[in-house]
């Protein structure tokens, strides 16, 4: 996925791998120590800054004030987007015959009598059905020219080496997790599924009558893992927003906490004191605001993660829109 996605890995590990919790700390430690650094390099003291006006007070309302909104607002969001899922009895039937239709469809293609129903163990049904369709093109293609059979060669051995590396990373993931949604976007079923049907229409003169079942049976395996994964990605998706508003509620705890704490015992009159040479009115400040702005730290690490995995898979079927795939599509 790294490659193709053209980032760093610890960016792309900051943006999907990390775990949120860390990356929200990461946030407000940052925000933290941004603070205190400001208030060390001020050339007025930073105890004198933080006591000389009512700047803490008029700080700890505006924190209380957007706590109390951004956290009623998110989760008013979340709530609107999971209420899409009730409906009426009708609307819950074709639901589940579309689903069940999509589930038979699959079976068909893995030559399986029932399809898995564990997520991680439906996709790598699908990709080890395309590797095998893979397998059974490189066996019909025979009495090709060199060129040919070298193109063909390469296009098998590129969908066996991902598929082992995909099947490798769904072997055992939970859904809920981000290992399943990881391993389906490293997938790159869109230039399989382009290049699949450019060999059919480029050389069908060539290709012998079984090459050419062997790529629509490539084909048929490729059009069905689109959908799967968008599936699961919207599933994912609404998984996680369950998650972010559990975890913002409880955030919002601490975070009302301290900015109430700051707006109603901080003492501006107090004499100053040190800690590890830092002032300590300083610190207390600085803590205040890092934990009231706990909660967009988290709305903002759920987001991250939302956002590039919609970007990496904005459209489905043989459309290639990121400039490293469509390089490697024109080689």
């Amino acid at each position: 996925m790294r490659e193709r996605a053209d980032v760093s890995t610890t960016k792309l590990w900051l943006l999907l791998g990390a775990d949120r919790r860390l990356v929200a700390l990461g946030i407000v430690a940052t925000l933290f120590l941004g603070i205190v650094v400001a208030g060390v390099a001020h050339p007025t003291p930073a105890h004198q800054l933080v006591t000389a006006s009512d700047s803490v007070d008029t700080l700890a309302q505006a924190l209380v004030g957007s706590t109390v909104t951004g956290v009623t607002l998110v989760l008013t969001l979340s709530q609107l987007v999971l209420s899409q899922e009730q409906g009426a009895v009708g609307d819950q039937r074709e639901r589940m015959e579309a689903a069940t239709t999509f589930r038979d469809d699959v079976s068909d293609v893995i030559d399986e009598p029932v399809s898995p129903t564990e997520p991680s163990a439906f996709l790598r049904a699908l990709v080890r059905s395309t590797e095998r369709r893979a397998d059974g093109l490189e066996r019909s293609a025979t009495g090709l020219d060199d060129e040919l059979t070298a193109r063909i060669r390469e296009y098998v051995d590129g969908i066996r080496e991902n598929s082992q590396r995909v099947r490798d990373g769904l072997d055992g993931a939970r859904f809920g997790e981000f290992d399943v949604i990881r391993s389906a976007l490293d997938f790159n079923y869109s230039w399989k599924l382009y290049t699949a049907r450019r060999l059919r229409a480029a050389h069908a003169e060539a290709l012998s009558e079984e090459a050419i079942d062997q790529l629509e049976a490539l084909a048929a395996v490729l059009e069905l893992f689109g959908p799967a994964r968008e599936h699961f990605k919207t599933l994912y998706f609404q998984w996680e927003l369950i998650d972010l508003s559990r975890s913002i509620f409880w955030v919002s705890i601490p975070s009302l906490l301290a900015s109430t704490w700051a707006l109603l015992f901080f003492d501006i009159d107090a004499a100053v004191s040190y800690v590890f040479g830092l002032p300590v009115s300083l610190l207390l400040i600085a803590g205040v605001v890092a934990v009231s702005l706990l909660p967009f730290a988290v709305l903002l690490s759920y987001i991250l993660r939302i956002v590039t995995v919609t970007k990496r898979t904005l459209s489905i079927g043989p459309f290639i829109l990121r400039e490293t795939d469509r390089e490697t599509t024109e080689e």
